[in-house]
């Protein structure tokens, strides 16, 4: 094994698992962060001992690898949380995920009269395209729900028009479903979608508690995590990355490297090398755009304000785009029980306005919107602190999968070198599917052959439930495809109806050679029934001809009618299976 290090540029969730990987394998591994604690955009924040989650992160997953990397990390610190969250929209709070009745008390029946009805009709006519994030969601809603429930919230949080954004982002949020997905749904039951939960699991002190407990394990593993520690230059020669400089406490340093795992953000990524890359890929790269995140958290003179963990925030009269309750996620959070904390979150881009507002600035609308809102008095607010977080989720806009394409096409010529992470691959992945990204990139390093950008992409990688693999060994698809499959009209109508003309042929060819047997009805009776048939030969070729028509029409209207029934059944089942796992759509915001 060479004496350079494995180099992993930043300690997010991504980056952790990596080292906490590389460490496991006996690797020399060095971690650089630039900011002053681990964890990026999931950390825990603290002020006055109030803790406050950088976006709120629930612990939650389908993957069997990731959930027992959790376990085996925090061991009993996790708290059973019961999920509550509401949306709050033209002055109504609605439960969420949606709940009939509720939306159509707050709705009113008129308004849902007309959402019902612009629903079916995309189910009849809907967009021939789907390349946008407004034709994705109305093909699967309906317009008028679209502009009810997601265009707002929607450009809040991406600063753009709902038209401008792909729908590969929704598209790679919400997995479509298979034919054979569907009918293994429709044949053994729904389940809840992925984020669709009644309660998950949470650390104690906030998320930061889970990736401050990865940095200790990857240290005691002879590890380095290096805090404050920014890589500002990547030097490459002959398609490998063969140094990192980095600055730390105003000095720089150069280190050697034997593989690189980068979770920053990929355009910075590009900006880094040296020599420097092709000018259309430096070209891609600042065509690639992030939307920041600001959140300005007030503490509250209140021991209550209300149950949710999260509000969403419809209404297109505050700027505001979402509530975070910290006493409701643990109140540990919280150091006063009789005080409450919240977060005010803000979508913004670097350097614009909201961004460049200062803290009491922010702090002000923020406390004026919770008013507005209803949920506490501004006067009730006694202290309060802003936190700003650039490129926190990258950006799908009209032509980000071209730019991406170019610097993924470049970036694959360096062979010690792996991208990982929702910043390092430019997806907006969960925190489980970035760990897995990093935990599959530590393995690539001891002869592994994992191709990272399928995760998130590939069923193996979705959550597939265990349930239904169990069904799939029991029922294998290639049989439940065969059953399911279109019945070939012409084809049975034919064989039904050479069966049946046969049968006739070779039964009244029998009856001409033996003759009747007294006591045994013989087929005379046919005639009336088949004008011109006899018991012989000629009556024969006639039977033929009459029960080979009426065979092949029976057997048409049944394939018919089965396909019909069929293609019913199916179309209601991937409708139902779809629905609910679209019922948490906002969560994958």
């Amino acid at each position: 094994m060479s004496d350079k290090p494995v180099v992993i540029i930043g300690a997010g969730p991504a980056g952790l698992t990596a080292a906490y990987e590389s460490v496991r394998q006996g690797t020399r591994t060095i971690v650089f962060e630039s900011a002053d604690k681990v964890g990026g955009i999931a950390r825990t924040e603290s002020y006055k001992d109030y803790c406050f989650d950088v976006g709120g992160h629930r612990f939650f997953t389908k993957i069997e690898k990731v959930d027992e990397l959790w376990r085996e990390v925090l061991g009993e610190d996790f708290l059973k949380v019961p999920r509550m969250s509401r949306i709050y929209y033209n002055g109504r709070f609605y439960n969420y995920p949606l709940r009939l009745f509720n939306a159509l008390f707050n709705l009113g029946i008129l308004e849902s009269i007309l959402i019902v009805l612009s629903y079916l009709r995309s189910q009849i006519w809907p967009q021939p395209e789907e390349e946008t994030f407004e034709q994705w969601v109305s093909n699967r809603f309906g317009q008028r729900l679209y502009e009810t429930f997601f265009k707002t919230y929607t450009e809040k949080v991406w600063g753009i028009p709902c038209d401008q954004i792909r729908a590969d982002w929704a598209a790679q949020r919400i997995r479509g479903l298979s034919l054979t997905s569907a009918v293994y749904n429709a044949l053994f039951g729904v389940k809840k979608a992925a984020t669709l939960i009644d309660e998950f699991d949470y650390p104690s002190k906030g998320p930061g508690m889970m990736w401050r407990r990865f940095q200790e394990a990857v240290e005691e593993g002879e590890g380095r995590v290096l805090l404050n520690s920014e890589v500002i230059r990547l030097k490459h020669e002959n398609g490998r990355i063969i140094s990192v400089t980095y600055a730390e406490d105003g000095k720089t340093a150069e280190m050697p490297v034997e593989h690189l795992i980068s979770s920053t953000a990929i355009t910075t990524l590009i900006r880094m090398l040296e020599p420097k890359a092709p000018e259309e890929v430096l070209e891609a790269a600042r065509n690639l755009t992030y939307r920041a995140f600001i959140i300005a958290v007030l503490i509250i003179d209140k021991k209550d304000l209300f149950p949710d963990q999260w509000i969403y925030i419809h209404s297109p009269n505050a700027r505001v785009g979402r509530i975070q309750n910290f006493k409701n996620w643990s109140a540990a959070m919280v150091p006063d029980p009789d005080k409450t904390s919240v977060g005010m979150e803000y979508f913004c881009n670097e350097g614009d306005e909201l961004w460049t507002m200062s803290e009491d600035e922010l702090t002000d609308i923020a406390s004026g919107e919770l008013a507005e809102l209803g949920l506490a008095e501004k006067e009730d607010v006694i202290d309060k602190v802003v936190l700003r977080q650039p490129k926190a989720y990258p950006v799908y806009d009209h032509d980000y999968s071209k730019h991406l394409g170019i610097i993924r096409e470049y970036l694959e010529t360096f062979e010690n070198l792996q991208t990982i992470g929702r910043n390092g691959m430019h997806r907006y992945n969960n925190q489980d599917h970035s760990m897995l990204t990093g935990l599959m990139a530590a393995q690539n390093l001891s002869g592994e052959d994992h191709n990272l950008w399928t995760v998130n992409e590939e069923e193996e990688y979705l959550e597939e439930d265990k349930t239904k693999a169990k069904l799939r060994e029991l029922i294998p698809e290639k049989d439940l495809i065969r059953a399911f499959s279109r019945m070939d009209k012409l084809g049975f109508a034919t064989a039904i109806g050479l069966v049946s003309g046969l049968l006739f042929f070779l039964a009244t060819i029998w009856l001409v050679i033996r003759g009747t047997i007294p006591g045994i009805p013989d087929l005379a009776f046919l005639a009336d029934y088949f004008p011109g048939y006899t018991l012989t030969v000629d009556g024969a070729f006639i039977a033929f001809g009459y029960t080979f028509f009426w065979g092949f029409l029976f057997g048409w209207l049944f394939a018919y009618i089965r396909n019909l029934f069929i293609a019913i059944y199916l179309y209601h089942a991937k409708k139902r299976a779809e629905l609910v796992s679209l019922r948490d759509f906002i969560d994958h915001f």
